[in-house]
């Protein structure tokens, strides 16, 4: 193998940015829902039929229009601000606060507030700033407040999940998946607003879930416990958005988001690096399907496959977790392992007609999919630009200082 990695090769280089730019065209205009919010698009890439717009979707494509935007991609803050009008006109409960989970242009279809859809609101806020548009520091400000006031655990140095649209606890339920994309939020905030809690905020989230728990359980990222932060082993929820076991996946994202948390930390945490190295070896070690290539979606506690389909979203996080191990460390394995996941992604995932499909496919022959459609930029999009930077910051963060620093 040679010793110059794919990510210092111009051609490579060049490649990754082709991707992005399919990805930027294909969820553009076309996914914009004239009634507010966006499509979800069909395989072809035509608009589905009309359904609630979830917060998350809408975060989502709010992020990475940003992101397209600061690249230069034409018409991309169009996106940005068509998103940012459905979440302060449509998303936002004004007179409780928060944010609704999913809605229509009637108002709320399920009014509860979670987590997750708000840690994606922060990060649609601070990319929103990056990204120069006129409403992001009153989107921070907003979901900022609620995430102090009513999710945040200072306690446990963790956000609580889920509470009624009238901020009554829904559960005594707490999960790992909110408060990692929390602290993936919290680290862009700090980054865009320059709010120092927000970085302690991400640091203590980092400490619970990884250094604490990841690190007793042989570097598994243990998913769901109970109100005290005690695991819950015998959890089953949602197959997709809370499946039983353990996620791969999410011990890749945490990866990639330690280097970073690392970094933007001044280096005093040390134990991150190891820890990050240590997710990444224990999820391809565990989680890659040998034969078909690409990773299980979720395990059992003895690291056999439960659900072993092959999903786009953990390759994704797989590359980019190995470019951002490979830049640090200079690993040749993890560089190995960067060129099998693109691989794999290239195989079984990219459409070169457009977009990326959900589960993989192998020579066109559709799979067994609980995905309509193609029902995603953000992962995708992100696999394709974090190769391109320095892991000492967040993509944002970097693009808005040098838009060049993707260039080939």
């Amino acid at each position: 193998m040679s010793d110059l990695p794919f990510t210092a090769r111009p051609y490579h280089r060049r490649w990754l940015l082709d991707q992005a730019q399919g990805l930027l065209t294909f969820f553009g205009p076309q996914c914009i829902d004239a009634g507010g919010g966006f499509h979800v698009l069909d395989d072809a890439g035509h608009p589905l039929p009309a359904a609630p717009q979830e917060l998350f979707y809408t975060c989502r494509m709010i992020h990475c229009h940003a992101a397209g935007h600061l690249m230069g991609h034409p018409g991309a803050m169009r996106m940005v601000d068509h998103g940012m009008r459905a979440l302060l006109d449509r998303h936002l409960d004004p007179a409780e606060g928060g944010f609704f989970w999913s809605v229509t242009g009637d108002g709320p279809v399920r009014a509860e507030k979670l987590a997750y859809g708000h840690a994606f609101v922060l990060l649609a806020a601070a990319s929103a700033q990056d990204a120069g548009h006129p409403d992001a520091a009153q989107l921070h400000d907003l979901v900022w407040q609620v995430l102090l006031d009513r999710f945040w655990d200072n306690t446990a140095g963790a956000l609580r999940e889920e509470f009624t649209r009238d901020w009554h606890p829904l559960s005594e339920y707490r999960g790992q998946n909110a408060n990692m994309h929390g602290a993936e939020a919290l680290m862009a905030a700090y980054e865009s607003f320059g709010d120092p809690r927000a970085l302690s905020m991400a640091e203590r989230i980092a400490d619970l879930i990884i250094n604490r728990h990841a690190r007793s359980a042989d570097w598994v990222v243990l998913e769901h416990f109970d109100a005290q932060w005690t695991p819950d082993r015998a959890y089953a929820g949602d197959p997709m958005f809370r499946p039983a076991g353990t996620t791969p996946g999410h011990a890749l994202e945490w990866a990639r988001l330690l280097v970073q948390l690392w970094h933007l930390g001044g280096k005093r945490h040390d134990w991150m690096p190891d820890a990050a190295t240590q997710l990444f070896r224990a999820a391809v070690t565990h989680g890659w399907d040998p034969q078909a290539g690409g990773f299980y979606y979720t395990l059992h506690f003895d690291n056999r496959a439960d659900q072993d389909l092959r999903l786009w979203w953990p390759a994704c996080e797989g590359a980019a977790a190995a470019a951002v191990l490979q830049a640090t460390s200079g690993d040749p394995e993890i560089e190995e392992w960067y060129r099998r996941i693109w691989a794999t992604l290239t195989h079984d995932f990219i459409d070169p007609a457009g977009g990326w499909w959900p589960v993989a496919r192998n020579g066109g022959k559709a799979a067994d999919s609980p995905f309509v459609g193609k029902p995603d930029i953000y992962h995708a999009l992100q696999a394709c630009l974090i190769p391109l930077v320095s892991p000492q910051a967040g993509l944002m963060a970097q693009l808005r200082r040098d838009p060049g620093i993707v260039s080939a």
